[in-house]
């Protein structure tokens, strides 16, 4: 992956983080707002995944900006690792919401408050409508960006929030059924947990220096001790400077002589570049004896 095409990635998703930080902060207040005023925990629930929304995006659209800082002599990879702190720091973040919001929910089924449905009803689909905005935004960079993908599945959980208060808000409104709030608050809490930690996973992966994903390193070792002219393998680490930056680096011994060990090099990069898509290489080729190019 060439730095034009990462240069051209990262600044698209800075722009989608920014309009999508503006749409869900302007509306943050009103839910808030509406939230407190129609007595409801579900649209309070929501308004408290939208509140992470927006501090998650902040922190995301930082975390590109600062992402984008040249190498240094004391950061020689540069700063890409800072995007998957981001994501850490969302993951954590959205737990903390979830288990209060269940906590919350727990405390509110002994004595279920009343609820006023229609100005619920009326948040909760203008909240939704920011939601889609956002989602479609940030949907093209979630592949490719595990920062993006948190503050991407923040915005979904938040839209599946604002579905389940219009679901609520309606039964309350035909039925009276003041309890459906906290069901719908419990609903959104649990659906948001296990994604949640699949995110702080992912994002532990990287920062321990794991293989990415799809990536089988004894499959690399086999093909990479194929290659006519390969001894052994050894010293073999693949891994993640970020969401899309692999890194590999491998000690060749080799039965070809001084003049033979360029040649080598070239064909053990051609085949990480293009047969495991790894372009950031470090190949240090030696003889059988120990000695290198």
């Amino acid at each position: 992956m060439g730095a034009g095409h990462d240069h051209g990635a990262r600044t698209q998703n800075q722009t989608r983080l920014t309009i999508a930080l503006a749409l869900t902060t302007t509306f943050l207040v009103a839910e808030v707002v509406g939230g407190i005023l129609t007595n409801s925990l579900a649209l309070l629930s929501d308004a408290a995944h939208m509140f992470t929304d927006a501090v998650g995006l902040a922190i995301a659209l930082a975390a590109v900006r600062i992402a984008r800082r040249p190498p240094d002599m004391r950061r020689t990879y540069g700063f890409y690792r800072f995007e998957i702190l981001a994501a850490a720091f969302n993951a954590v973040l959205l737990f903390g919401v979830a288990i209060y919001i269940l906590y919350e929910a727990w405390q509110r089924f002994a004595a279920p408050p009343e609820v006023q449905s229609v100005p619920m009803l009326v948040i909760a689909v203008l909240g939704l409508i920011v939601n889609i905005i956002a989602m479609r935004l940030l949907s093209a960079g979630k592949d490719a960006s595990l920062n993006v993908k948190g503050a991407y599945l923040e915005v979904w959980s938040d839209f599946l929030g604002s579905v389940g208060v219009i679901l609520g808000g309606l039964v309350i409104w035909l039925t009276n059924w003041t309890w459906v709030d906290t069901v719908i608050a419990v609903a959104i809490g649990l659906w948001v947990l296990p994604r949640t930690w699949i995110l702080l996973r992912e994002s532990i992966d990287v920062l321990l220096q794991a293989a990415p994903a799809g990536i089988d390193v004894a499959a690399v070792e086999r093909d990479l001790k194929a290659i006519d002219g390969v001894a052994d393998v050894h010293d073999l680490h693949v891994w993640s400077l970020t969401s899309d930056r692999n890194v590999v680096t491998a000690h060749i011994v080799t039965r070809a002589g001084p003049d033979g060990m360029i040649a080598l090099r070239k064909q053990v990069e051609t085949l990480l570049e293009q047969r495991y898509d790894l372009h950031l290489s470090t190949i240090q080729i030696e003889d059988e004896t120990g000695h290198g190019a």
